[in-house]
This record gives structure tokens, C-alpha cells and sequence, in this order.
């Protein structure tokens, strides 16, 4: 591709709503440009690469068995009617409209019932199973805050797999296989990437694990051991639950605290570290269809520690999502404020955290203002509870595995893969006839990956001051040439074209910068904002000495190549890379 011909719309300033180092680099190189909140035109060079990303994941997706569907953007409400998911998924994240006859729709963040509605009406026979169907499509959702560009978009291309099993077995064999196709991916991008066991939200299921490309931009926090694989995101990772404390019980006594209300205020009064604390929250409980009345559950964590409000919100009896108790609740049911609660002598149903429940001869509020408890003990003064996770894990905490310690890394999530099981089969009675003619329900996996924000995250991976750098495999093109003042040098001219030529004709993918106009050095500064992998420069210099300056991108190295030398040292290193 000559540039003369091609929309190259590089800028020199960054754009002042970009944040991360994807967002003002696609927009500074020309890549995408916004036309409204979370939304984005894909210009030529973007576009270049998103079609390669998308040709890599459909080609681990063929090889692994799946076949490729294409569904519609816009789904029928009654679908997500029921699923049950209408009024539900993801607190307004549903772009929902009517058409001319007053029939409700919306534009699809995912299409689990859309699939599942093909499911029931194509599929007859267990021998039909199993089966996984795929698109790479465009989806909306309806972002409260679009930011960072295209890892937080309303609109964007994901790739989304279903499949459909007769039996659990089945199932597991098709996820694993779906774990290591998107292993494959992400190593064929060149990624740092870690797969981590992840709660499945309103996707709902049994069991999903995340696949997250490490970045200091990323909005997740995962916890990884240091001695073994073990990985989770940061709403799910659990640490080894500790032993209980064996001291003896001291007496229990109660000691003025006037105006402390927070574990630091307490434990500084007290001079006690805050691990000798516990503190108590007061959520509602979930809805009752006997009683209008609002029920409270009370949750208890060791000082220093913060709640997971994902596990806790996983808990049978709780609101969904956690709700937590207004302040006259907590005083009318406890008769005290926040701040001043514990567990001792507490009517109401109680949820320990593991670490908490380990704790002997601990400080806790009285359930008085301005007094707490000194040398409370689990089993002589506390009644009855329910031990739990309940916790965001720490670093320097114990894995679950009991092998070595947890440590934090950010990650952005670029794929997840879910058991959904018979979550939604079952309500839209998505069936098979089994060998003995007998209806079964199907059970289903569910896999995606976001294409667009792959493109992002190996943006946060690949780049410096000067611009992207792209892994040849996905770069828009592999080898960029520069004519130096070929306008007044016929040679120059001539020698760029000849290379143009023989190394398109190689199976390179060339940008000739013949651009007039542009001095050598906004062509190189846009050669480098672009993270074209390799570039050749033609000028009379060297021709002088029958060579061309070569430079690569990733490394910085440069060399002068002989002429006749370029084509195949070039493309057997652009073959190497791809």
C-alpha cells in the first residue's frame, strides 16, 4: 500500500479525555476516532488490525471444533422474558426500545438466549451432541461510564461461544478444550496473560475462570501464589484458612470507648493492633414473600480486613446484589450505631469470616455506644453462626493450596469461559431426546472474548514514548519504507518502488511512505507512533554504497542491509515472526 493513497490521520496531541496508553495511542496513530461515549469508527490501519486479531481467534475457534454462527444485534425482550433476565442483568446495562408495534427489544451485550432458542429448535437428537457454536460479532452495552477507550466501550466486536451437552462429563471435556484454545490465542499474540477462577456474575453457572492480560492499566486485581498456579481474580481468591488460636479464655470485660467508632480509633486507644479486633456490618437480607419487613444479617471480619462484597453477595439468604443496612436500621435493631456493634449477644443471623472465627480473646463493640468488649471468645460468649469467606484476600496471605504466598498484579479480562449448566435450558425448555426417546434438558457452556479489547491490551503490553509496537503477527503492516527526498532523487525513487514491489510480492505487507509534503522526520516519528514492526530507509547516501538502513521497532537495533539482500533477509524474518 502506497501512503499517498492510504488515510493516515496521525496527531500530534493527546486527546484530553484519554487516560491509558491504548486509548491516546489509537487515537494520536489514526486508528479509531470517537463519535460518541464508548463508541468508535474504526479508520483503515485500526481496522487492519482488528481484522487480524479476529483471524486469529477464528482460526483457534475452527481448530478446536466450534462452528461459526452469526446472530442478530437486536433480540426480542420476550427471549430475556424467559431467561428471567429482563429486569435483571447487570442494573441497567440493557439497552432496551420498542419497535412501531410496541414490541419490546434490545441490542445484545451477549446472546445466551438468542442461542438458546436456536438450540431448542435445531437440535432434536442426543446424537447431536455435542456442539458449539460461535460468532464474532458486535455488541452494546449500555456502560454507565465509558472510559479507557475500547477496554470499557459500549459498543464492541467480542467473540462468543455456546455449546450444548447431553451430560456434566461432556461438558468438562469441551471447557477444557475452550481453556486451551484461548490459551493458544493469547500465546499467538505474543501476551502476558494469567487464566484465574473468576465469580460468573449474571452470566450466571457453576464454575468460569477469567483470562486477564497483565497491565498496570487493568481494571481487575488478581492474587496468584508465589510457589504454584493458583490464580484468582480478586472477587473470588481465598487464602488458606488459618488455624484456630488455642490461648486460654481471659475474662471477657468492657471498656469505655467514647467517640471511637473505627477499628483504628479503637485499636490506638487500646494499643492493640487491629488483627485483635473484629468488626461487625449489618446487611439486609434477601427479600421475604411471608414478610414486607426488612430482615438484617450481621457479617464479622477481622479488623484489618475488608469485605468481599462479590462472596458475600454469593451467600444463600442475602440481597442481591448486597444491600447494606441504613444506619436506623442498624441502631433499631442492635440499639446502637455503627461502630459500635459485635457479635456478643446479637439476635440476628450471623456470617464469621474464617479469620475472624480464629481468633481468641478479641475486641469487639458491645452493641453500646462508646463501649466495646475486651477478651470475647467464639464459643463461651458468642451464639450461634455461620463461618464463611467473606474477605478480600491479602498480600502475604497463605495460598489455598498451601503452597507459598499471594501477591497482586493487575489484569485486564480479554476472555472468560463459563458452565452455565442448565441455567438457561431449563426455563426456555431447550431439550433433546435421549436414547430412550425420553426428553432431557441440555446443559451449556458459555465462552467469550472481547476482540476489540484485545487490540487495547496488547497496546498496554506493547508500547513506548514514541508509540504502539506491534507484534508482526497483528501489526497493520509488516514493513514500512521511507524514500528520503525521492521527489529529487530518480535512484531513491526507483529503488523504494523496486523493494515495494518485490516484497509485496514476497507476501510482505508494505507501506510505502511516498507521501510529498512530510519531512524524513514526521515520517519516522509516524512510522513509530504507528509500531510498524520493521522499516527500511532509502536514500542516495546509501545507495551510494549499494545499502538501505533497516531499523526494528521492538529493539531499536539498526543495520544497513545490501540491496539485493533486503527481500529475503526481510521476509524470512517477517515469516519467522508470523
Amino acid at each position: 500500500m502506497k501512503a499517498s493513497q492510504y488515510l493516515i490521520s496521525t496527531l500530534k496531541e493527546v486527546p484530553s479525555d484519554a487516560e491509558v496508553a491504548s486509548h491516546i495511542l489509537l487515537l494520536r496513530a489514526g486508528f479509531i476516532r470517537k463519535i460518541a461515549s464508548g463508541i468508535y469508527n474504526w479508520l483503515p490501519m485500526g481496522f487492519r488490525v482488528l481484522k487480524k486479531v479476529e483471524a486469529i481467534v477464528r482460526e483457534e475457534m475452527d481448530a478446536s471444533g466450534a462452528l461459526e454462527v452469526i446472530m442478530p444485534v437486536v433480540q426480542p425482550g420476550e427471549l430475556w422474558e424467559e431467561s428471567g433476565r429482563w429486569g435483571e442483568y447487570d442494573e441497567g446495562l440493557l439497552l432496551k426500545f420498542s419497535d412501531r408495534h410496541q414490541r419490546d427489544f434490545c441490542l445484545g451485550p451477549t446472546h445466551e438466549e438468542v442461542i438458546t432458542e436456536l438450540a431448542r429448535n435445531e437440535l432434536r437428537s442426543h446424537r447431536q451432541l455435542p456442539v458449539n457454536l460461535y460468532q464474532i460479532q458486535t455488541k452494546f452495552r449500555d456502560e454507565t461510564r465509558p472510559r479507557f477507550g475500547l477496554l470499557r466501550a459500549r459498543e464492541f466486536v467480542m467473540k462468543d461461544a455456546y455449546s450444548f451437552h447431553l451430560d456434566e462429563d461432556s461438558l468438562a471435556k469441551t471447557y477444557q478444550i475452550m481453556h486451551d484454545t484461548y490459551s493458544r490465542i493469547l500465546d499467538r499474540l505474543n501476551l502476558e496473560y494469567r487464566a484465574v477462577l473468576a465469580d460468573s456474575g449474571s452470566i450466571g453457572g457453576n464454575a468460569s475462570v477469567e483470562f486477564h492480560v497483565l497491565a498496570e492499566s487493568g481494571e481487575d486485581v488478581i492474587a496468584f501464589s508465589s510457589d504454584s498456579t493458583y490464580a484468582a481474580n480478586l472477587e473470588k481468591a481465598q487464602s488458606l484458612i488459618p488455624e484456630a488460636e488455642t490461648d486460654d479464655p481471659q475474662p471477657q470485660a468492657e471498656v469505655e470507648t467514647p467517640g471511637m467508632h473505627s477499628i483504628d480509633d479503637v485499636s490506638a486507644l487500646l494499643k492493640v493492633d487491629a488483627t485483635r479486633t473484629v468488626k461487625t456490618l449489618i446487611v439486609k437480607a434477601e427479600p421475604s414473600a411471608e414478610s414486607a419487613a426488612t430482615k438484617l444479617v450481621a457479617l464479622v471480619l477481622r479488623g484489618d480486613h475488608q469485605l468481599n462484597e462479590v462472596k458475600a453477595g454469593n451467600l444463600p439468604g442475602l440481597s442481591a446484589p448486597l444491600m447494606f443496612a441504613s444506619d436506623a436500621d442498624v441502631r433499631a435493631a442492635t440499639g446502637a450505631d455503627p461502630g459500635s456493634i459485635g457479635p456478643v449477644g446479637l439476635d440476628l443471623p450471623c456470617y464469621v469470616d474464617h479469620s475472624a472465627a480464629a481468633l481468641s480473646n478479641f475486641i469487639c463493640g458491645a452493641n453500646r455506644n462508646n463501649v466495646h468488649l475486651t477478651n470475647v471468645n467464639w464459643q463461651r460468649d458468642v451464639g450461634a453462626h455461620e463461618v464463611a469467606d467473606l474477605r478480600n484476600v491479602v498480600a502475604g496471605d497463605a495460598s489455598p493450596d498451601g503452597e507459598g504466598t499471594l501477591s497482586f498484579k493487575r489484569g485486564i479480562e480479554v476472555g472468560h469461559i463459563f458452565q452455565l449448566g442448565r441455567k438457561y435450558s431449563t426455563p426456555m425448555n431447550a431439550t433433546v431426546l435421549d436414547d430412550n426417546g425420553k426428553a432431557v434438558t441440555m446443559i451449556m457452556g458459555c465462552y467469550g472474548m472481547g476482540v476489540t479489547r484485545l487490540v487495547a491490551a496488547i497496546i498496554e503490553q506493547y508500547h513506548d514514548e514514541k508509540g504502539m509496537i506491534w507484534p508482526t503477527i497483528v501489526a497493520p503492516f509488516h514493513v514500512i519504507i521511507i524514500p528520503i527526498n525521492a521527489h529529487k532523487s530518480p535512484d531513491v525513487a526507483s529503488v523504494a518502488d523496486d523493494l515495494y514491489q518485490s516484497l509485496t510480492s514476497a507476501g510482505v505487507e508494505v507501506l510505502l511512505d511516498n507521501r510529498e509534503g512530510h519531512r524524513p522526520g514526521a515520517k519516522f516519528a509516524d512510522a513509530e507512533l504507528m509500531g510498524i514492526p520493521h522499516r527500511l530507509v532509502v536514500g542516495d547516501r546509501g545507495l551510494k554504497d549499494g545499502v538501505v538502513e533497516y531499523a526494528n521497532r521492538s529493539t531499536g537495533d539498526s543495520e544497513n542491509l545490501s540491496v539485493g539482500d533486503v527481500v529475503s533477509v526481510i521476509s524470512g524474518r517477517v515469516n519467522k515472526e508470523i
